[in-house]
This record gives structure tokens, C-alpha cells and sequence, in this order.
């Protein structure tokens, strides 16, 4: 009588898909678009390099759907936070997301924006890509502002469109931060979001 050795469990295309592209995302997060090849992150994601390739043509497809991909984690979890709170309280809610999001250790999109700014000048691709999602990013903040002075939340000489580019400025800065080491303390950081609240609320 002969046994059978183990098998491996095959995974539906779009769960397999997730999967490398969350391995992807770690792979790139802890090094650099250029520094990491497929191979590594098939590894990572414990398929074969051809397995990888029926999901994603090119290493290039495959990072800009790990930018997409954290972005729109990131997004969800605004969006979560001010149903939670309400419109009125959207800045004070997408202030509460962040620092979540950046505790929860999750992939953060801006650690991916500076990896492609630095591509960015040799991938045309990239650039475009790049250009178009920072500017979703701002888009989808100054509708939460205009949303939130609707709401009464806001005072209505703020800016909404140049505050969603200070949000991502300090995003950027967040990110510069996390990489480099000793540029600023979370105490300096805390003291930048309590001044941007003040302003933006109107509370002080």
C-alpha cells in the first residue's frame, strides 16, 4: 500500500495574486525597487518565478500594483475613520488614521513614493504613474476638507487645495523620517499635527 506525500494547497488565481503581491510589498518596503528582483519575491511569496509572471508581466507591473495596493489601504482606512466620526470631525479623523496606519505596521504608501521618485527620472512609466496617484492622493484629501467645511468642521477661509498639498508634503516628511533616523522625534511630529489641527479646525 503506498501513501501519498503532502500536498500543496492551490490557491484560487486572485488569492495566489494577493498573496504576491503582499510579499511584494514587503520585499520593496524593506529595500528599494531597483535592489529587489522577482526571484527574491517569489521566494517571499513561495511560488516559482513563472507563477509570478502569470500574475504580473513585468517587475514594473508589479510594483505600480504595490503602490495601488497601498494606497488604497491607506484610503480605506480614512475613509473608516470618517464614517466613524462624521464629516464634521474628517480632519481630526484622517489625523487619527494616520498615525494608525503608520503604527499598525502596515505598508505605507509614502515608504513606496520615495523608492519611485528615485526611479522615476530613468522610467517614464513610473514618473506618470507616480505623478497621477500623488495627485489622487491630494484630490481625495481636499474633498474630505471641502466635505468637512460643508459639514461646519472647517472654517471656510482654509484652502482645501493647498492644505491636501501640505498633507502630503508631511507625508513625504514622515516618510524621510522613518528612513533616515534622528531627523525629527514623534514629540515633533505630534506638535506638527496639533498646529495643522489648530489651523485647519479653527480651534485655536
Amino acid at each position: 500500500m503506498s501513501s501519498a506525500g503532502p500536498t500543496r494547497t492551490r490557491l484560487p488565481a486572485h488569492e495566489r495574486r494577493q498573496a504576491i503581491l503582499e510579499a511584494a510589498q514587503r520585499v520593496f518596503a524593506g529595500g528599494s525597487y531597483s535592489g529587489s528582483t522577482t526571484a527574491e519575491i517569489a521566494r517571499e511569496a513561495g511560488v516559482s518565478e513563472p507563477i509570478l509572471y502569470r500574475h504580473f508581466a513585468s517587475k514594473r507591473d508589479l510594483y505600480l500594483a504595490c503602490l495601488g495596493a497601498a494606497w488604497e489601504s491607506l484610503r480605506t482606512a480614512f475613509d473608516a475613520k470618517v464614517d466613524e466620526l462624521g464629516e464634521r470631525e474628517a480632519v481630526t479623523a484622517i489625523g487619527l488614521a494616520s498615525r494608525e496606519f503608520h503604527a499598525s505596521g502596515g505598508i505605507k504608501p509614502v515608504t513606496l513614493w520615495i523608492q519611485a521618485l528615485s526611479e522615476a527620472g530613468e522610467d517614464e512609466q513610473i514618473q506618470t504613474f507616480l505623478r497621477s496617484q500623488l495627485r489622487e492622493v491630494h484630490d481625495y484629501v481636499a474633498g474630505v476638507l471641502r466635505r468637512a467645511q460643508a459639514a461646519g468642521g472647517v472654517p471656510a477661509d482654509r484652502d482645501p487645495h493647498a492644505e491636501a498639498w501640505i498633507f502630503v508634503g508631511a507625508a513625504l516628511l514622515l516618510s524621510f523620517a522613518d528612513r533616515l533616523g534622528g531627523l525629527l522625534e514623534p514629540a515633533d511630529f505630534g506638535a506638527m499635527a496639533a498646529q495643522r489641527h489648530r489651523w485647519l479646525t479653527g480651534s485655536g
